[in-house]
């Protein structure tokens, strides 16, 4: 019994959000938006990266420990060309990242608070960060990214 009430207690412990990762901004084109961010923010360029699996090439440019993410998609049919086609085709802020511990618990724990999800299991993202988005109705009309990050060897 005493076993079972620990294991009730481990799957119970809230999930461990460690920073805010990156912000996502869907744009029609990476380099018209270069010049702003490397030049008069003078952000450091991170690199260029296509994601094929989710029809998109990403920027980043870090700023403390956090980053900023410029997504240009690759397709028409692309969730953010859909979503830029929303928004009369401008430059909108998409989501927030958070980087999390253990995306496997982090899932579960919004699962068991009957939350809404976008992926209920973790994909592949940018430079083979761990992702799932969470719904914005389930995160008061803004859309959550949920990374975790490869561990250090």
């Amino acid at each position: 019994m005493a076993n079972q009430n620990r294991l009730y207690r481990i799957a119970e412990e809230p999930m461990k959000t460690l920073k805010i990762s990156h912000i996502g901004i869907a744009v029609p084109r990476i380099e018209e938006q270069l010049a702003f961010y490397r030049d008069t923010l003078s952000l450091p360029f991170v690199g260029v990266e296509e994601v094929p699996s989710q029809q998109v090439r990403v920027a980043f440019f870090s700023v403390g420990e956090s980053n900023i993410e410029l997504l240009e998609p690759t397709t028409p049919e692309s969730p953010i060309q859909k979503f830029l086609d929303a928004n009369q085709g401008k430059a909108r802020i998409h989501h927030i990242a958070y980087e999390v511990e253990d995306i496997e618990a982090a899932l579960a724990a919004m699962k068991r608070q009957g939350l809404r999800l976008v992926d209920e299991t973790p994909r592949e993202g940018a430079g083979g960060v761990r992702i799932a988005f969470v719904h914005p109705r389930a995160a008061g009309g803004i859309l959550t990214e949920l990374c975790e990050h490869p561990k250090a060897p």
